[in-house]
């Protein structure tokens, strides 16, 4: 198992529209997430950033995120959130969700 954790800022007058969306994710979104065997997926928000956990249990990451992608429904959904978005503090452009080091964790 693999766990995740990244960040991605947002613009501070979408996070309202941001959490009606994830409060009724379509269900063509949650069963993609599924079959590419992420497990745990949360999202926080806090100000101006959202920050994202899962685990992954599966043994190609690569793979199967480019497959869960590699879908209508799915490029609709980003397409839908895209305005959302925007650079973190230090970037030029909106680089999407940058994953972050683990630097402790407890189990």
């Amino acid at each position: 198992m693999i766990r995740k954790g990244m960040v991605r800022g947002i613009k501070p007058e979408c996070v309202k529209e941001y959490e009606k969306t994830h409060s009724k994710v379509w269900p063509e979104i949650l069963e993609r997430i599924s079959n590419c065997k992420i497990k745990n997926y949360s999202v926080f928000a806090q100000g101006d950033r959202l920050f994202s956990f899962f685990e992954y249990h599966g043994a190609n990451f690569e793979e199967d995120t480019k497959e869960m992608r590699n879908n209508e429904k799915f490029d609709e959904w980003e397409k839908y959130h895209k305005h959302m978005f925007k650079p973190l503090e230090g970037q030029e452009k909106d680089d999407g969700w940058i994953e972050l080091k683990e630097i402790f964790r407890k189990d």
